[in-house]
């Protein structure tokens, strides 16, 4: 029978259900199985095509929705208005992006599903999706969740006076919360991710508090020391990519609504009737009263109230510790009927945070502009470069979406940059294994998360990028693409970008080496500077078969496609650059002879030879051939070695799935809205 990607699927579907060995030979978590199950998520998404929302009508019905006459039984409005409770539900969907994976974030507004429902900081939150359920009915399809809950945040802001810099739509719903179980609580987050002691969670986990947006609102483990919070403030706001200035200007929401713990008994068991667990009965978090006196209204009072009053701490009526206002000497009375928590205080407690309390304590104008900015890169961190969004008010393109200047109206003969590439390959076989190497390189800091990275802009070129350990040699390989870069350049003939120079070369290299011919797509564009170092080749795994498939899910890439760009050229000058042994080839022919290799050898340990980027190196018991155990975990792994055989024995089919898989990854970071590819191949 002939091996199709369709039968493979099948037989990798029907194996699903084994074991999942760990590197070492133990069995992992079922949990930590069943995470990698499902090869392409998007697939299982809900449809939604933002372009036929009526945005205008939307944000009325939204601006409806928060006056005190459509206040619910289920849910009554605090001070007879909903904003405060949306800009909530926007601020916690959003919340939970972290940089070391992209993951985390309002798009696929997994929000709606366990684990994130479930969290403590989300409780109530139900509610909210409940008052927003009319709209999304009245919408339809059209309109996704994720761009309902974060329009309602962000119109509920401006409704109350804040300030607003934009809406970016095109948020594409996920089917269920499996997006979310990395993380956490779960096993598949205890095993990528493990938090030994919860309320003291490091990298690459965003919050410190499994369950919590960001930080323990009472203190570091629970310990009401507001000295002790800072920094967990701000390792965890940094580990979800803000600065000190937009960390304390987006706490400066608590310019709005109130915290709710009125019930010592905990959630819903407090009060009877319509209002039993509701109103003046209501346990959120356990912590009970508002920070300003106009929680309705935007203003600049929070960071004023900080800094007028002492602040003592008590424990408050849902019996947990918060800090009460008192006067300073001499300052007339009576305090404030407001409330802070210990990590509010904690902005005063450290030099740098209490000088930028100081700052929007007295200049609004100031705080307006970090917040509006710090807001938006809140709610759009995880959806990528500009060129995802759509609707009506998607501001200009900003720092954060690493923005690329506009593509030239004359592209270059491809034509003849292919044939300056052959030429150059055909005059040393072996450059073809570097050149490959570089593109796929280039390509693969994309991580389909947050939609950031990739080849366009080729910002390999440049620091951080050329130095991390698994691009050993970039500048010796950008040397040897100089001369056709030139040529092009004082060519009147279009322009050839260093990014679409690099992904045509890898491309013709493949086909040079044996490869089949695949149909490039040019309009790349160059960067002026790196990358962020966030997007860094991940080194945290605790093992290389969790390596394996996280990397795979980062990327976007299905089983089938990640096992075949695993049998890509690679460069024997670039391993011996990282401090390798060698490699299982010269890098001359894109054939399946690596599957082969994989499973008629006998692989030992390499003693004496540092691990590189690539993990610890292996020796085949026959000949000088060598592997790391990102190699060897393909053939340890279940979900994995089924296609490894599949290759190892129809070079045919490697070859045919090698190239749509280098297709599609080398053409990932091409966008054309939330769906769509500038690329139609």
């Amino acid at each position: 029978m002939r091996v199709t990607a369709a039968t493979l699927a099948l037989v990798l579907a029907r194996g699903a259900n084994g074991g999942c060995p760990f590197a070492n030979g133990g069995a992992q978590k079922d949990g930590v199985r069943q995470m990698f199950e499902h090869e392409d998520r998007l697939l299982t998404s809900s449809f939604n095509d933002g372009d036929s929302v009526p945005w205008d009508e939307l944000k009325a019905d939204i601006v409806n929705l928060f006056v005190s006459s459509d206040s619910q039984d289920f849910w009554p409005a605090d001070f007879g208005h909903y904003g405060p409770f949306f800009v909530r539900l926007a601020w916690h969907c959003s919340g939970s992006y972290r940089t070391s994976d992209g993951r985390g974030g309002c798009d696929g507004a997994r929000i709606r599903f366990t684990p994130e429902l479930d969290w403590p900081d989300n409780g109530n939150l139900d509610k909210a999706l409940q008052l927003l359920q009319p709209l999304k009915l009245k919408y339809g399809d059209a309109l996704s969740w994720g761009d309902l809950i974060v329009l309602t945040g962000t119109t509920a802001i401006q409704s109350m006076g804040g300030p607003v810099l934009g809406f970016c739509a095109g948020r594409i719903d996920d089917a269920d919360g499996y997006g979310s179980l990395t993380l956490g609580p779960s096993p598949e987050q205890e095993a990528l991710a493990p938090c030994p002691v919860n309320g003291d969670c490091k990298f690459p986990l965003g919050q410190t508090t499994v369950g919590l947006i960001y930080v323990n609102p009472e203190g570091h483990l629970s310990d009401p020391v507001p000295e002790g919070s800072v920094p967990d403030i701000r390792d965890s706001f940094g580990r979800m990519g803000m600065n000190d200035d937009e960390t304390v200007g987006l706490i400066g929401a608590h310019a709005f609504g109130k915290f709710h713990g009125a019930c010592s008994l905990g959630n819903g068991l407090c009060g009877s009737g319509p209002l039993k667990g509701n109103g003046s009965n209501t346990y959120t978090s356990g912590f009970e009263g508002k920070w300003t006196e106009t929680p309705t209204l935007w203003t600049n009072d929070y960071f004023a109230n900080l800094l007028e009053y002492d602040w003592e701490k008590y424990v408050g009526p849902g019996g947990k510790f918060q800090w009460r206002p008192v006067l300073k000497p001499g300052a007339p009375g009576p305090a404030a009927d407001i409330q802070m928590l210990t990590t509010d205080v904690a902005l005063t407690r450290d030099p740098d945070y209490l000088q930028i309390v100081q700052e929007y304590a007295a200049d609004l104008d100031a705080f307006d502009t970090t917040f509006k900015n710090a807001w938006y890169k809140l709610t759009s961190r995880d959806m990528g470069p500009v060129t995802r969004c759509i609707g009506p008010d998607v501001p200009p393109a900003q720092p954060f979406q690493d923005p690329l200047p506009p593509a030239p109206e004359q592209l270059a003969d491809f034509g003849a940059a292919r044939t300056a590439v052959a030429s150059l390959l055909a005059s040393d076989p072996a450059h073809a294994a570097a050149v490959s190497a570089l593109a796929y390189n280039c390509a693969s800091t994309f991580r389909a998360t947050d939609y950031l990275g990739g080849c366009n802009g080729a910002r390999i070129r440049f620091e951080p990028d050329k130095y991390w350990p698994a691009n050993a040699g970039v500048d010796q390989v950008l040397q040897l693409l100089t001369p056709i870069k030139a040529q092009f350049d004082t060519a009147n003939n279009g322009v050839l970008s260093w990014a679409d120079l690099i992904v045509l070369a890898g491309t013709v290299a493949n086909e040079v080496a044996g490869g089949l011919g695949t149909t490039f797509c040019g309009g790349r564009v160059d960067a002026d500077h790196g990358s962020n170092d966030f997007l860094a080749p991940r080194t945290y795994y605790s093992s290389a078969l969790i390596a394996a498939r996280d990397n795979m899910q980062v990327m976007g890439l299905t089983p089938i496609e990640a096992v075949a760009l695993s049998g890509r050229l690679r460069s024997p000058e670039q391993v011996a650059l990282m401090g390798g042994p060698g490699s299982y080839s010269d890098g001359t022919a894109l054939d399946n002879t690596y599957f082969s290799m994989l499973l008629n050898e006998m692989w030992e340990p390499v003693d004496g030879v540092a691990t590189t980027a690539l993990g610890q190196y292996y020796r085949a018991a026959s000949q000088e051939a060598f592997v790391t155990t990102s190699d060897l975990a393909l053939i340890w792994d279940p979900l994995f070695k089924p296609i490894v055989e599949a290759y190892a024995t129809n070079r045919e089919f490697f070859q045919e799935q090698f190239a749509a898989a280098w297709t599609k990854f080398m053409n990932a970071d091409r966008f054309d809205g939330p769906r769509g590819n500038v690329c139609t191949l």
